[in-house]
């Protein structure tokens, strides 16, 4: 597994020079992550955390969809941030948005200095990039509120594009650090009825939107053995 602190320094080394174009870039194949946007139903007096928010382009959209809503993002990568706080301040909404520097394994409402739970906590094509997911998404279950929801976006497991269009994605996202994580769509498909669920055209990429008891998907939804992460 690897460390914490070498994944940041993987993720700065990716996105030292990509953080300039990554906006424009990813528009074209980063698809559900406004659909996702517009199932959150925030309401003003909300709180809803981005882990690996990246650019801050999500958080910026979630802002001027929901007002009064209080957000906060979290990423591995300092490059990144740079490029994500110039936006927020270009935006004018750094009392609305705030962002730290670090790790999914150390999530926690007191580090924004915050005394509740998240409300909301969304991982946009993220996960994928993630070495420890599952503790990921335990991690952000345990710092949502009583009432708080978790929210994915992410690439699928290909399953309907032609073989060879699905091999040649596959190796062109391992280029950039990414592993779709197969095993966790076939986990939320089978628990269909613990959230939203929606899979895009050629299962290229899902979007899910549940209840905090993320625990229970990941503990109790069997997987078929010959069903592992794509990586």
């Amino acid at each position: 597994m690897r460390r914490p602190g070498s994944h940041g320094v993987l993720m700065d080394q990716v996105y030292r020079r990509q953080r300039h174009i990554y906006n424009f870039t990813r528009r074209y194949y980063l698809i559900g992550r406004d659909d996702l946007i517009g199932r959150l139903n925030l309401r003003p007096g909300d709180s809803a955390v981005e882990i690996g928010c990246g650019t801050a382009r999500n958080l910026l959209a979630i802002a001027r969809r929901y007002p009064g809503v209080r957000l906060f993002g979290l990423d591995a990568s300092a490059e990144m941030l740079r490029t994500a706080q110039d936006d927020v301040n270009r935006a004018g909404l750094t009392d609305r948005i705030v962002l730290r520097h670090g790790f999914a394994e150390t999530l926690s409402p007191e580090l924004f200095c915050e005394s509740r739970g998240f409300d909301a906590a969304i991982f946009s094509y993220s996960l994928s990039m993630i070495p420890d997911w599952r503790g990921a998404l335990a991690r952000a279950g345990a710092t949502l509120s009583d009432r708080g929801s978790l929210h994915i976006v992410d690439f699928g497991d290909f399953g309907s594009l032609p073989r060879v269009a699905a091999a040649l994605l596959r190796f062109w996202l391992r280029h950039f650090h990414v592993a779709p994580r197969a095993e966790l769509l076939l986990m939320l498909e089978k628990a269909s009825a613990a959230g939203h669920l929606r899979i895009y055209p050629g299962r290229y990429a899902f979007s899910w939107s549940g209840s905090r008891d993320v625990e229970w998907v990941l503990a109790n939804v069997a997987v078929p053995p010959q069903a592992t992460d794509i990586s």
